[in-house]
């Protein structure tokens, strides 16, 4: 029930509109008392399952970066979305997602539409951000794609998403607000590696928030302005991808939407990840290892397992230089969404740093005997690499002597020079006459390599909305009676504290047990209105508090309380000197109510009115 759950977000302050009282911003959210709860205990489940669990090296980035930087990763240039115009009256369009949202009218206005004439619509929606400008034009017009003014839209252009901003009074320092956390940890990856004793591979993760100027934000939280990110960034020798715990997954089973699937049949594979690696449909173990870890986290969060898949880039949405990229989608009333990108991003990142900056983001493999590699030894013609490149001069030879160290790499360079006669070295075009090879081989100890990249990269703020959305019920005799079913590890409020009157006597032993739970950081909620019990249950339920701790009258006779499950309304009968253990093992998935039920003695309850 839509309706029911976005009254309910609102009513309890899960999320509101920023600045609502002067007429609110597009694309821009605040998060109220519940949902600035549940976020913490998320990022707190995420923070251990990996970051903990991983050993990765932790780091904070500041959210300003210098234009150079963006440039050198290729944001200035190419971090942008197909943006189309109202010729009317100007307002603007995100034109993948009209032509998305055509094709569900067309599918949804059609229902008896044959299946393949329907798939193939579904095939060009699911291609629709890797169209280029003349390509989704063409679309557009194909679906009948007008502006609200009744007019032919005008011709698609890239808008860049980045926040421009000048650093520094002078105004002379371009600088932007971060699109993504990952930059910082790439700049800093010679520090990382110094601080990891040298060992590779090794991770590294930031949790913090990005800014895009969303063309037109909408859906809620699943398309704003500014986001909170947790980005890994896995430091991996490109010859060797393998993961030291990758038996701890292997038989670990996901649905996999694989490029060829899309493409074709339309459907999904359920397989497991030892399987999906050893099948070629995922790149390699590092990568799969990072996709079944996301998925256990998912479901340690409580979300719901059937509402999850993981989607392949197609070949025209992955990034030149990625090997292979796998988007975990979660199923809300939206759709399917993105809400963690998995990519291997081989060494692009720190290749183009470490040229830009001349710095050398190397990691070194120690040999444990000798071995002969094959290399080019190069002989220069000085003078005319000076008179073509003059004070680049240097730049060249520099590039090509880092290639002549591994022949493989020097190879296609030897190729082209001796087939057409020149060649290009970042950026540089040499000839022929500018340098000589001989191939060889030299005895080395150790092998020096620019890391691969493993990136899973989390949206946290689609995964609180997801989490929201797939937590959301409503009480099978009372729609009226809504329900967030949180689990304890992230319920904003682990228990709620409640007197069966208001009488000083109860309310005393209401403060103890609240002071205790307290004391045993677990986040409480006491009530001590006059409404009716009933009336108190329903407000915890609202906002997924899983436990409720009654003080009645036979408590003030022999110590003991009641403690009600949200989800089930069971209560049990206990001594309150045992209600903060319990909690706070069910907190930390020690014990289950289950088992709890067959330890006390189960009270007999009516109604909760």
């Amino acid at each position: 029930n839509r309706k029911s759950f976005d009254e309910l977000i609102l009513r309890k302050m899960f999320i509101v509109p920023s600045f609502e009282i002067h007429g609110g911003v597009k694309g821009l959210f605040d998060l109220g008392p519940p949902a600035c709860g549940l976020k913490a205990a998320m990022v707190d489940v995420w923070r251990k399952h990996f970051v903990l669990a991983e050993s990765m090296l932790e780091m904070e980035c500041t959210c300003l970066t210098p234009e150079v930087v963006l440039k050198t990763s290729g944001h200035v240039d190419r971090f942008t979305d197909l943006m189309v115009k109202d010729p009317v009256s100007g307002e603007c369009f995100r034109a993948d997602k009209l032509l998305e949202d055509a094709i569900d009218e067309l599918i949804e206005g059609n229902p008896d539409m044959p299946t393949e004439e329907r798939e193939g619509h579904l095939r060009i929606q699911i291609q629709a951000d890797a169209f280029s400008p003349t390509e989704l034009d063409e679309q557009l017009k194909k679906y009948g794609c007008r502006a609200p003014s009744g007019e032919a839209f005008g011709a698609s252009f890239p808008f860049n998403l980045m926040f421009k901003t000048s650093i520094g009074p002078e105004g002379t320092s371009v600088g932007y607000l971060r699109p993504e956390t990952a930059q910082g940890l790439f700049v800093n990856f010679r520090r990382l590696l110094e601080a990891n004793s040298q060992r590779m591979p090794f991770a590294a993760a930031q949790i913090g928030n990005g800014f895009r100027n969303e063309i037109a934000p909408r859906s809620g939280l699943l398309r704003v302005r500014e986001f909170c990110m947790g980005e890994i960034e896995h430091f991996v020798n490109p010859e060797d991808k393998s993961h030291p715990n990758f038996s701890s997954v292997a038989s670990k089973e996901l649905v996999l939407f694989g490029r060829e699937d899309q493409l074709g049949t339309g459907k999904t594979k359920t397989i497991s990840v030892g399987d999906a690696v050893s099948t070629g449909i995922v790149n390699n173990e590092t990568l799969a290892y990072f996709m079944a870890r996301t998925q256990l986290f998912m479901e340690k969060i409580g979300m719901d397992p059937a509402r999850l898949r993981f989607r392949q880039h197609l070949t025209t949405e992955m990034a030149h230089y990625a090997c292979d990229c796998w988007d975990l989608e979660i199923k809300s009333s939206y759709g399917w969404i993105e809400c963690v990108g998995h990519a291997d991003r081989a060494c692009y990142d720190l290749d183009v740093h470490g040229k830009a900056t001349k710095t050398p983001m190397v990691a070194t493999l120690k040999l444990d005997e000798a071995k002969e590699i094959e290399i080019a030894k190069l002989k220069f013609d000085r003078k005319s690499l000076g008179k073509t490149f003059k004070a680049d001069q240097r730049v060249v030879s520099g590039a090509l002597e880092s290639l002549a160290e591994n022949w493989a790499d020097f190879e296609p360079i030897a190729s082209a020079l001796e087939t057409d006669g020149k060649a290009t070295v970042d950026g540089f075009e040499i000839t022929q006459g500018m340098v000589t090879w001989k191939k060889t081989t030299k005895k080395v100890h150790e092998i020096k390599f620019t890391p691969s990249v493993i990136e899973p990269s989390f949206g946290m703020g689609r995964i609180l909305y997801s989490l929201l959305e797939h937590c959301f019920y409503q009480r099978d005799a009372d729609e009226q009676r809504c329900v967030m079913r949180f689990k304890p590890a992230v319920a904003p409020q682990k228990c709620a504290v409640l007197p069966l009157s208001s009488s000083d006597e109860l309310n005393a032993v209401i403060d103890e047990i609240a002071a205790d739970l307290l004391e045993s950081d677990l986040a409480t909620r006491v009530d001590k209105s006059s409404t009716t019990l009933g009336r108190k249950y329903a407000r915890a339920d609202e906002v997924g508090v899983p436990f409720a701790i009654t003080v009645d009258f036979e408590t003030l006779k022999d110590g003991t309380v009641t403690l009600r499950e949200r989800d089930s309304t069971v209560q049990i009968r206990l001594p309150k000197s045992d209600v903060t253990r319990l909690i706070f093992d069910f907190v930390h998935g020690r014990d289950t109510w289950e088992e709890v039920t067959k330890k006390y003695p189960v009270v007999e309850v009516k109604t909760e009115d």
